[in-house]
């Protein structure tokens, strides 16, 4: 992306205001948004300075941000930002943006920009002698299926090549610009296939044509199709799908295939006086007294173990300080 400035203080106009359509425009544009958001409107209300100006001067720019209440550097990053802002004066007829980037420069870019240098000015933004047409080249225009192409006011130009380009430049410089068709300058719809439509040729009606197909008919001399076979009951399924194992009658749920319950769903629970008499046979069997067991203790590395009284927990053979040394 090139570096774009505004033009020379030499060729900035002193002022600039909106008239009064534009103003009441401008307006209308900014009530459009919720109350406090009328910043979101900055770049139509800058576009439409430029309609009216012909290109984006350092005063309009200060005018659309009093108008926006925007700091004066927002709206100058959203005008040197967008290709379409027009920094300094352009042709009065037309100005050119040829797009430059991979799609259209592998396209034959590079060829409508020798026309743009031949037939206009070797550099870019300059006009031709008689004021009408200039030129710049710009990044992507958005239609690289049709590459290459360029833009002129708010029309794009596509499937381009040097010849049909330079004739059109021909009809802008003689003033006959509107009457040049925008979009694709070949046989082509939008983006569709060069050449034409080639699928959905019918238009489209308001009746449904569409209807499903109905199934084949049956061949005369087809046998009838077979009944089909009774369900088997779920006892043979299961017999099926477990084989008989050595130890095992015929018919015997295996126990992969036996229900997990093992006793009945809606069965009682435990009473509370048969949990309590449970726990405390369970304790009387362990002799659990609520005092330390010193059993598990006498196997036990720590303080509390006969290792720890030799020395007081430590390894065998590891050398002990004097107490007060380093």
């Amino acid at each position: 992306m090139s570096v774009r400035r505004l033009a020379d203080e030499a060729l900035q106009p002193a002022t600039f205001a909106f008239t009064k359509e534009n103003q009441a425009w401008a307006e209308k544009k900014m009530a459009e948004y919720p109350p406090g958001r009328q910043q979101s409107a900055v770049i139509p209300v800058l576009f439409r300075a430029q309609q009216q100006q012909g290109w984006v001067s350092r005063a309009a720019i200060e005018t659309v941000a009093r108008l926006l209440d925007m700091p004066y550097i927002r709206v100058l990053e959203v005008a040197t930002f967008y290709t379409q802002f027009l920094l300094r004066p352009v042709g009065t007829v037309a100005h050119i943006q040829v797009c430059g980037t991979t799609p259209c420069m592998l396209r034959g870019a590079e060829d409508l920009r020798h026309v743009c240098e031949r037939r206009i000015n070797h550099e870019a933004f300059e006009t031709n002698a008689d004021g009408t047409l200039s030129w710049e080249e710009v990044e992507c225009l958005g239609a690289c299926v049709n590459a290459p192409l360029v833009m002129i006011g708010s029309d794009t130009y596509e499937d381009l090549t040097p010849e049909s380009f330079e004739a059109i430049l021909e009809e802008f410089a003689a003033g006959k610009g509107s009457s040049v068709k925008p979009g694709p300058q070949i046989v082509r719809q939008f983006a569709a296939a060069e050449g034409g439509q080639t699928t959905l040729l019918e238009k489209p009606t308001a009746t449904r044509t569409y209807k499903p197909f109905p199934p084949p008919p049956a061949p005369a001399d087809a046998p009838a199709a077979a009944p089909a076979p009774a369900a088997a009951p779920a006892a043979a399924k299961v017999e099926e799908a477990a084989p008989t194992k050595p130890g095992r009658k015929r018919g015997d749920v295996p126990e992969e295939a036996a229900p997990a319950l093992k006793e009945p769903r809606l069965a009682p629970k435990a009473s509370v006086e048969k949990a309590e008499s449970e726990r405390s046979k369970a304790d009387a069997e362990a002799k659990a007294d609520g005092k330390p067991n010193k059993a598990m203790r006498d196997d036990a590395t720590g303080a509390e173990s006969p290792a720890g009284k030799i020395d007081a927990g430590k390894a065998p053979g590891k050398p002990r300080g004097k107490k007060g040394s380093v």
